[in-house]
């Protein structure tokens, strides 16, 4: 059997990160598949293989830390909770700027 390029590999991984079971993990998946996958070497898209395998009832729960994280996906998940909470931050930025501005 040949080996996926990776252009391929990634893009099959941006498909399984958008679409999950629950909406939750579609929103958290696709932020995080958009703006890493390209940046991703083969160790990484294989740790994310590994930990977008999980069903969605487990990695909820990890990534919004509600329960903790098997050590094996630790390493990902602190990932994709601090490109999150960028782009989370980003948006509060963006609303309350918004909001300064509509307000005065």
């Amino acid at each position: 059997m040949t080996e996926e390029p990776i252009e391929i590999r990634r893009k099959r991984l941006y498909m399984r990160s958008i679409r999950r079971g629950i909406k939750e993990m579609d929103v958290i998946l696709t932020s995080f598949a958009g703006a890493r996958l390209d940046l991703m070497d083969t160790a990484a898209l294989d740790a994310y293989e590994a930990l977008i395998a999980e069903p969605d009832l487990d990695l909820y729960p990890w990534i919004s830390g509600q329960t903790p994280a098997p050590a094996r996906h630790l390493a990902m998940i602190n990932e994709i909770r601090s490109q999150f909470n960028e782009v989370m931050g980003e948006a509060h930025n963006f609303i309350k700027l918004r909001s300064n501005f509509i307000n005065h």
